[in-house]
């Protein structure tokens, strides 16, 4: 290995320090991630050497960004339709609507869970993360549990998608190679929900008192409903459109958002329009950011080849060591381009161990709060969730994760060994 390759290797180590210690050296994650990123790539381009080389570089880049252009554009479709939803009430209407205005804390803290398992089984990550951390908010729930619900957020999110290629892009990519069927996939909803319950009862204890949500009146517009209409519309073309027609998720989206602004034209005065339209000048663009410069890292890193190097030494252990370490992984780096690593070492796996596989990339990354878009949109929303905060939940996903994995290999041996 270079030099150059462990400068660079260093700087990503860098990147991951400087989110753990985030509030001792009081320098925003968003911009020392984004920092590092871009001048991890600046290196790579002046150690090139020859102009051909350079020019392989810039491919590369040009793709990491297309990625990372995807997406933003996707996130800033779905936070914009999250942040007019919340701002107009609706939100809280439907959690007023579904659940009791008062209840006990763990109750709410398997409602939460059940929730966000089901809603992120129905659309992408992303939106069922927003919405959920909608719902915690619409109770007086303490600091303290806050932060448990959050984790069992992220956590009941990535569990959720693993069983449907909808949910998830690796559950996806799995799929698309022709290693698992959706029949198989199906069975992994079972050890999910187990493992979520488990951090639910795990999060439950030593927890006590009650919650409530304080009822609201909302007088909500012709415009309000239609958007919201247009909202779940979206969700439901994004994967019928995903399936039918290979169209990205992000055109859906993006499409969808369009029409939100094209009802608030026909529909509203310039000064209702122009109220409109800040509802996307409010998204929290840290967040954003953020995402810019983890998957600049991780682009790097692939570059330089650390993720085949990853996928190599994964090929040297047995397969059901080496997907749970594959899980515990992509809560490091992203999971996406660790599965396609992996997929192109095409290693000689049983049904089991593929879907063994399918469930640790796909709910790993709740580990860490960095390891998914899930635990980075809480870690930017619920503020005092800090790195090091969720890293006290750890022992707890451990024992979820664990527990899920190894129900998804018993269960697959039992079915289709």
């Amino acid at each position: 290995m270079s030099v150059v390759h462990l400068l660079l290797i260093g700087l990503a180590i860098l990147a991951l320090l400087s989110i753990v210690f985030e509030e001792v050296i009081h320098v925003n994650k968003a911009k020392s991630t984004l920092f590092i990123g871009c001048f991890s790539w600046l290196i790579l381009f002046f150690t090139a050497g020859s102009a051909e080389h350079q020019v392989d570089v810039g491919h590369a880049l040009n793709e990491n960004l297309l990625e990372i252009a995807s997406l933003w554009l996707f996130l800033m479709s779905t936070m914009t339709f999250v942040a007019y939803l919340n701002a107009k009430g609706m939100i809280q209407s439907v959690v007023q609507t579904i659940f009791p205005q008062e209840l006990s804390v763990r109750r709410l803290l398997f409602l939460v869970a059940l929730f966000s398992l089901v809603l992120s089984a129905i659309c992408d990550n992303v939106t069922a993360t927003l919405v959920s951390l909608g719902l915690i908010n619409a109770f007086n729930v303490p600091r303290d549990i806050k932060f448990k619900m959050a984790a069992l957020v992220v956590f009941a999110v990535n569990s959720g998608g693993v069983a449907l290629i909808t949910g998830d892009v690796t559950t996806l990519m799995i799929f698309l190679a022709g290693h698992v069927s959706m029949v198989e996939l199906v069975t992994l909803l079972i050890p999910s929900m187990l493992a979520v319950a488990i951090l639910a009862l795990l999060f439950a204890i030593g927890t006590s008192g009650r919650v409530s949500t304080t009822p609201v009146e909302f007088n909500f517009t012709r415009v309000d409903i239609t958007i919201t209409v247009i909202f779940f519309a979206t969700i439901l073309c994004t994967m019928l459109f995903n399936i039918l027609f290979k169209v990205p998720p992000v055109l859906t989206f993006l499409t969808g958002l369009s029409l939100m602004f094209l009802v608030g034209r026909v529909s509203s005065t310039d000064t209702e329009q122009t109220k409109i339209l800040e509802y996307i000048r409010q998204i929290e663009y840290d967040t954003l950011l953020f995402f810019l410069g983890i998957l600049l890292i991780v682009g790097m890193l692939q570059e330089i080849h650390v993720l085949q190097q990853l996928a190599q030494w994964y090929m040297a252990i047995a397969p059901e060591y080496a997907n749970y370490i594959a899980g515990v992984i992509s809560a490091l780096l992203d999971n996406v381009p660790l599965t396609a690593a992996l997929l192109k070492a095409n290693p000689t796996l049983s049904d089991q161990n593929w879907l063994g596989l399918t469930y640790a990339v796909g709910v790993g990354g709740s580990l860490l709060i960095i390891g998914s878009a899930a635990g980075i949109i809480v870690m930017s929303k619920v503020e005092g969730l800090s790195f090091g905060r969720y890293l006290r939940y750890l022992p707890a996903l451990l024992i979820a994760y664990t527990s899920g994995y190894g129900l998804t290999l018993f269960l697959s041996g039992v079915f289709f060994g």
